[in-house]
């Protein structure tokens, strides 16, 4: 016997929302969906009227909705705002190249300008052979820390107020049970932040904001969403993804969620409720002296990671500061070794 919405439209249920448990028809289900952004959008003040704002695109099905439905609500609530879609090219053979031929088809399908920016003209290096270089133990950690600083450069070449960000509820909550897992109290400090940055930072005049429309969205519904609407989207793995840290949080998380489907949004409330001890040492955000974007040392972890790539010594951002600094010291003091070796033998 077929079960009627729960919302009183009459029409009957096409699916139970995984986040309220409620019966809803396909219509009352988009509405619901929506209005919750919209709820976020206006609540938490994420924009201003006027304002250019960068939806960080990679075809997959969170920046899809993303840009969907930000596109949809600034005509339908008149937000006023300037949406364009910047992408990443990080050089995944077989997994980037294709997802950004959805990004091309969402640019057409919304009429919102597009900018790619590639690993390979920011960096010099591709993820490809980052991974021939590194292996497959910590090429997330350089495509991660790369991605994040490709933001900021895009946001700045198209001088944007903001940059908006596909991460919904799950991916919010996996980042809190990894960080508390790792100890790093810097990251779990604002990883709950629905928004980051600020242009009101003086003493950082590339701090561009970021944004979190969908920090209350499951992913179960976003996919529901895309689903129903029968958006476009590129749902394939990255390749080299299935070794990566947080895919264990995931697994985890998923676990919880069968037992309490509540278990994504408590942990979210719990990582916005945490609070330190006055003794506890916290970053101060500032400039990197290198390449002058956003970083809380110096230099960045994105110009040290290019550091060691650069010299031969991949590992050289990966771990505590001061083995980096014995890995240089070694390194220079050899080559002057092989300098006078060469010295001498010219002699001859």
């Amino acid at each position: 016997m077929p079960i009627t919405c729960t919302s009183g439209c009459g029409k009957n249920a096409a699916l139970k929302r995984p986040k309220t448990g409620d019966a809803l028809c396909t219509d009352c289900f988009f509405t619901a969906f929506e209005l919750e952004i919209h709820h976020t959008i206006i609540t938490n003040k994420l924009f201003e009227r006027g304002q250019k704002v960068a939806i960080a695109a990679s075809g997959g099905k969170d920046s899809t909705v993303l840009a969907h439905i930000l596109r949809l609500l600034n005509q339908r609530y008149n937000y006023g705002l300037e949406l364009v879609l910047l992408s990443i090219d990080e050089g995944i053979t077989g997994y980037r190249d294709d997802s950004l031929e959805t990004v091309k088809k969402n640019r057409d399908d919304y009429q919102m300008p597009l900018k790619i920016l590639s690993y390979e003209e920011l960096y010099g290096w591709t993820m490809d052979r980052i991974v021939a270089q590194i292996g497959r133990t910590n090429n997330c950690t350089f495509c991660g820390v790369f991605r994040r600083q490709a933001l900021d450069r895009g946001a700045k070449l198209l001088k944007v107020d903001s940059i908006a960000t596909g991460h919904n509820a799950d991916d919010i909550a996996e980042t809190v049970l990894m960080n508390i897992l790792r100890g790093d109290t810097a990251r779990l400090r604002r990883c709950t932040d629905i928004k980051t940055g600020s242009n009101d930072d003086s003493s950082n005049e590339n701090s561009i904001p970021r944004v979190k429309p969908l920090k209350y969205a499951y992913e179960k519904e976003i996919v529901m969403y895309a689903h129903f609407k029968k958006l476009v989207y590129f749902s394939t793995e990255c390749v080299f993804a299935p070794n990566a840290y947080r895919g264990h949080a995931r697994t985890f998380l998923k676990d919880l969620e069968k037992i309490r489907p509540s278990v994504i949004m408590d942990i979210i409330y719990s990582g916005e409720q945490l609070r330190f001890k006055d003794t506890v040492k916290k970053p101060i955000r500032g400039t990197c002296e290198r390449c002058g974007f956003v970083s809380s040392q110096q230099p960045c972890k994105a110009c040290k990671l290019l550091e060691g790539l650069n010299r031969g010594l991949p590992k050289l951002g990966i771990g505590k500061k001061s083995k980096g600094d014995r890995m240089i010291a070694q390194q220079d003091k050899e080559l002057k070794l092989r300098e006078r070796a060469n010295l001498v033998k010219n002699d001859f």
